[in-house]
């Protein structure tokens, strides 16, 4: 990369290297042998320097994703934001485009029962997770506006780069997404498209979600826009960004020690949850069979493969809970919820991956201390 995929500056500053790993998006069968050249994959974030926006450095990987399965608590944040538009009042019009995401979901059907028609050019223009798989950012943003009609708003919803290094989540850099907002980077290329935010809201999914509503023209953003701007601040400068790096380093070793204690205990381990966001995770903790027997998925094209770079094979949900493991990994808390009501079996086993993570950059601690007696889900 020679410049940044909105702006087009040349300022990129290396934020965070995680050297190179598998393809995210690539699940090899179980059967097949596990290839060097499988973790060949370069994966580093770089941070433009003139208009702020977190970004993909390169990528040399080709998507072969299985399709996952929606979660419960995106589709109950998909209503509630729906909800949320349209008491302010900003869901006006018949028609509707949806620009999806690969990751699943979709809001249309929550418009049409509103009455909307899907329209190339249309009153109401939704992207929920979907902008960020762009590598053109300048390009994808205009496409939008274009697709918007003249009185028309657009719905952008992402995962907030301040809620990825307040929260250190440092596996949201993956291979295939391609940028990483924060709210005023994200103001800066609507700008860019001829448009600007009249509105804007924040969602717990994923730790912390922004959905932004835009218009065209250029207006000062209100005042919900600018509290979230005041807010990200601390977290989106460069040297805040940069603590990516030791985030990675100190998660992955406290994963892999506190693996490598359970198997010395005679514990079986078990995961919940093929996700793009544990491949790196799992490469880079350098997780085997040794450590974790099996990795149970709800995606049917996920189940009978392996997680990428590892010997680690994907199962059905019941083969995991016939298996009676002493702990199961949670890939993704945010499926907390789901898999305790889908799975009662599992009650008082479940690990939140994310326990293992510390913060330096918060006041409260989040996470699960090796040193501390280990609180169970």
């Amino acid at each position: 990369m020679n410049s940044c995929r909105g702006c087009r500056g040349r300022g990129l500053l290396p934020v965070l290297d995680l050297g190179r790993v598998p393809a995210q998006d690539f699940f090899p069968a179980a059967a097949e042998p596990v290839a060097p050249e499988e973790s060949s994959h370069p994966l580093a974030m770089v941070l433009c320097a003139g208009c702020g926006l977190a970004q993909l450095a390169d990528d040399d990987t080709v998507t072969d994703e299985p399709r996952g399965v929606e979660p419960v608590a995106l589709q109950r944040q998909a209503v509630d934001a729906v909800t949320r538009v349209a008491a302010a009042h900003l869901l006006r019009g018949s028609t509707v485009r949806e620009f999806g995401s690969p990751h699943g979901g979709s809001w249309l059907p929550l418009l049409a029962e509103r009455g909307f028609a899907t329209a190339e050019v249309a009153d109401v223009v939704l992207d929920s997770f979907g902008l960020m798989h762009e590598p053109d950012q300048l390009a994808a943003f205009t496409r939008r506006a274009q697709a918007t009609a003249n009185d028309g708003v657009l719905l952008i919803q992402y995962h907030s780069l301040a809620t990825i290094v307040g929260k250190r989540q440092w596996n949201a850099l993956r291979h295939g997404h391609f940028a990483y907002y924060s709210t005023t980077a994200l103001l800066g290329l609507l700008e860019q498209a001829g448009m600007s935010a009249v509105q804007a809201w924040e969602f717990d999914l994923y730790g912390g979600t922004v959905l932004v509503a835009a218009r065209h023209g250029h207006t000062a953003p209100p005042a919900s826009v600018r509290r979230i701007i005041a807010a990200e601040r601390t977290f989106t400068e460069t040297a805040a960004v940069a603590t990516l790096q030791s985030a990675a380093d100190a998660h992955c070793r406290a994963l892999r020690d506190w693996l490598e204690d359970q198997a010395a205990q005679h514990r079986r381990v078990f995961a919940y949850g093929a996700a793009s966001r544990a491949v790196a995770l799992f490469a880079l903790a350098e997780v085997t069979r040794r450590l974790v027997a099996a990795v149970a998925d709800a995606s049917r094209a996920k189940q009978g493969r392996r997680m990428p770079g590892t010997d680690v094979p994907i199962i059905a949900p019941d083969e995991l809970v016939a298996a009676q493991p002493d702990c199961v990994l949670l890939t993704l808390p945010d499926l907390l919820a789901e898999v305790s009501v889908a799975y009662p079996q599992l009650t008082g086993r479940w690990i939140s991956a994310d326990r293992f993570m510390t913060s330096e950059l918060a006041n409260t601690p989040q996470v699960h201390r090796l040193d501390r007696e280990e609180t169970r889900i």
